[in-house]
């Protein structure tokens, strides 16, 4: 099974319609085969490589890393816009006034059921 990486990379790549070789002369890799393995998942490209396929894509290196879904690099100040405004809604204002004040017990027992929410797996441990 490929990784993260290497899926992200070919599906980027062919929403472009680009070939490997369009790519690797944009990153001005000497060697096609280098960025073909990166696309198998044979190897990965170092940091400042990956930041320069991450700017190419206009993408975040989270993405690209599989740590997020979300495409677009946030920008500086961009994710404290995106809260404020987000909890501007009065319902979300009312939670997370609520939230700030919870004890820690509170705030498991709310992690575990936006998990069953999000309908993902709760393990034993969730639970302890």
């Amino acid at each position: 099974m490929k990784n993260t990486l290497a899926q992200r990379l070919k599906e980027l790549r062919e929403e472009k319609r680009w070939s490997k070789t369009e790519v690797a002369d944009q990153l001005r890799i000497k060697t096609l085969s280098t960025y073909a393995n990166w696309e198998y998942g044979i190897r990965s490209p170092d940091y400042d490589t990956l930041i320069k396929i991450a700017k190419l894509y206009g993408v975040s290196t989270d993405y690209l890393l599989g740590l997020t879904d979300w495409r677009e690099p946030v920008k500086e100040g961009e994710e404290e816009k995106a809260f404020l405004r987000n909890i501007s809604h009065p319902e979300l204002k009312r939670w997370f006034i609520g939230l700030s004040t919870a004890d820690q017990d509170d705030l498991e027992k709310l992690r575990i059921m936006w998990k069953l929410i999000k309908g993902e797996k709760i393990t034993l441990e969730d639970c302890d």
